[in-house]
């Protein structure tokens, strides 16, 4: 998936950082600071948010976890909040929330 920048400058400043990084000029520390800087935040998502989504989009349980690539009893686990959906999970909930189910299909 690709990124996403707050805005043009910011992306010219993060691929710089990265290959600062990538050659051994910048430790992961650092390039962890440039990432919250210039990356578009991915917010967490509550378990009402997610059921909410999935209602919005008209999809059960086992229909909206093979558009993400996850278990129909992971999906349950994040709407019951026992769960919470991190790393891919979450950027694709975030595409859904913004673009629609469609949009990961």
């Amino acid at each position: 998936m690709p990124r996403k920048y707050r805005s043009r400058v910011m992306a010219a400043i993060h691929e710089t950082a990265a290959d600062l990084h990538r050659v051994g000029g910048m430790d992961k520390k650092t390039m962890r600071k440039f990432d919250a800087l210039c990356l578009t935040p991915i917010q967490k998502m509550t378990p009402q948010k997610i059921r909410a989504l999935r209602a919005r989009e008209k999809a059960s349980q086992t229909v909206f976890a093979a558009y993400l690539n996850v278990t129909p009893s992971l999906v349950s686990k994040w709407e019951r909040g026992e769960k919470h959906p991190q790393g891919a999970s979450l950027k694709l909930l975030s595409l859904v929330d913004k673009k629609g189910l469609e949009s990961v299909a």
